[in-house]
C-alpha cells in the first residue's frame, strides 16, 4: 500500500512537478552557477580562450573607485527614494481609505505609473526634464529652471529621485491599504469616540499597528531602489559625467560596454549578496514586528 502511494506521489511530481521545476533548474540555478564560476575567469564575453584568474575580480571591486562611486551613489539614491516613495504611499493609502468618493479611480489612477515600465517613463520624464520644464522657465523667467536638470550633477540624481518615488509609491499604496484595512474599527471607533483627532488616529493608532505593513515596504523599497536599472538608462544613463551612474547600470557598463564580464559578473555577484541580506533582514523585521503585535 505504500508502495503504491510512493508510485503514485513520484508519477504526479514528474507530471506536474517536474516540468516546472525543469525549467527553474534550467533558467535560474544552471545561470546562476555558470555566472559565479565566471566570476574567476577574465572572460570577455567574446574569446573562445578564458583564463582563471582566482579571487582577482573580487579583489578589484574592493579597491575600484567607479564601482565604490556607483555603489554609494546607490545608497544615498535608495535612502531619499525610499523614505520619499513610503512617505507618499502611506499618504495616498490615507486617502483612498478615507471614504472619498471615486477612491477605486484614485487607487487605479495613482497606481497606473507602476504599471508602465521604467523605460517608458524615464524617456517620458527625460523629455518633460528636458525640454517641458525648461520651455516653461522661458516663459516665466524662473531661471533654476530654465536648464534641464539632467545637465547638473545634484539635479539629475534629485530627478531620478523623484521619478522613482513617484512610480514606486503606487505600488507601496497598495500594500498600506491592505495594512490600513486590517486595523480593527472597534479601536478606531474608540478613539473618535474619546476624542481623538485624525492625526492623533494616525500617529498613535494606525502606524503602530502597521508596523509590519511598514516594514515590508521599506525592504521592498530597498532591494527595488538597489536592482534598480532602467530607470537609470533611460531617464538619466548615468550621466552627467557618471554622477547618476547607480551599481545596476554600473555592472551592464563593465560588461556589455567594456566587454568585461568576469568583472562585471562579480560585480552582479556582490549586488546579489546584497538584495538577498535586504530580504533577509525584511523576513526577520516582518516575523519579529508579528510577534510583537
Amino acid at each position: 500500500m505504500r508502495n503504491r502511494k510512493k508510485l503514485t506521489s513520484v508519477r504526479e511530481f514528474m507530471l506536474f512537478g517536474f516540468p516546472s521545476f525543469f525549467i527553474w533548474f534550467s533558467v535560474v540555478i544552471i545561470p546562476f552557477i555558470y555566472g559565479f564560476w565566471i566570476t574567476f575567469t577574465d572572460w570577455n564575453g567574446l574569446s573562445m580562450e578564458i583564463k582563471y584568474i582566482g579571487i582577482e575580480n573580487y579583489r578589484h571591486i574592493l579597491t575600484d573607485p567607479a564601482f565604490l562611486g556607483a555603489f554609494w551613489k546607490t545608497v544615498i539614491y535608495a535612502l531619499f527614494t525610499v523614505i520619499l516613495s513610503n512617505l507618499l504611499g502611506f499618504i495616498l493609502a490615507l486617502v483612498v481609505t478615507s471614504g472619498l468618493k471615486a477612491q477605486n479611480l484614485f487607487r487605479t489612477g495613482f497606481f497606473t505609473p507602476n504599471i508602465i515600465g521604467g523605460i517608458i517613463l524615464g524617456y517620458i520624464w527625460n523629455f518633460i526634464f528636458s525640454f517641458g520644464l525648461t520651455k516653461l522657465g522661458e516663459f516665466t523667467n524662473i531661471e533654476w529652471m530654465k536648464t534641464s536638470w539632467l545637465t547638473n550633477p545634484t539635479r539629475a540624481l534629485m530627478a531620478l529621485v523623484l521619478v522613482s518615488a513617484w512610480q514606486l509609491s503606487g505600488y507601496l499604496m497598495v500594500i498600506y491599504i491592505a495594512g490600513l484595512t486590517a486595523v480593527p474599527a472597534d479601536i478606531l471607533e474608540a478613539a473618535r469616540v474619546d476624542g481623538a483627532t485624525t492625526l492623533q488616529t494616525v500617529l498613535q493608532i494606525k502606524v503602530p499597528m502597521i508596523r509590519g505593513t511598514t516594514a515590508i515596504c521599506v525592504f521592498l523599497a530597498i532591494s527595488r531602489c538597489f536592482m534598480s536599472f532602467d530607470m537609470n538608462l533611460s531617464l538619466t544613463a548615468g550621466g552627467p559625467y557618471k554622477s547618476t551612474e547607480l551599481i545596476a547600470y554600473k555592472i551592464y557598463q563593465t560588461a556589455f560596454t567594456s566587454m568585461d564580464f568576469g568583472q562585471g559578473q562579480a560585480q552582479a555577484i556582490v549586488l546579489f549578496i546584497i538584495v538577498a541580506a535586504i530580504s533577509l533582514l525584511q523576513v526577520y523585521f516582518t516575523r519579529k514586528g508579528r510577534v510583537d503585535a
